[in-house]
């Protein structure tokens, strides 16, 4: 699946991904690869992109690297879409 993360400075990633786990206002969720499609608010908490990823240089300081092959972006809030296997987070 694609994501798209944007933060209010720029575009933070773009890219083919794995999965993506996100922090929703009710509790954390994932995302595999043809979810169905879903509009949600995400609060504090960390969007978790799983798979090999090529961050850009200006911006792989604001990642972190955990276990599992996951890369961490902590996030205030946001939103989420996810439709044609496209996933966009809007995050602050």
């Amino acid at each position: 699946m694609f994501l798209e993360i944007v933060s209010p400075e720029a575009t933070l990633f773009k890219g083919e991904v794995t999965s993506v786990a996100v922090p929703g206002v009710d509790g954390d969720f994932q995302m595999l690869n043809h979810h169905a499609p879903i509009v949600s608010i995400l609060g504090k908490g960390a969007v978790k992109i799983y798979g090999d990823i090529t961050l850009k240089k200006e911006f792989a300081d604001r990642f972190t690297k955990g276990d599992k092959n996951e890369t961490i972006l902590p996030i205030q809030s946001g939103t989420i879409e996810m439709n044609d296997n496209k996933v966009i987070v809007l995050a602050d």
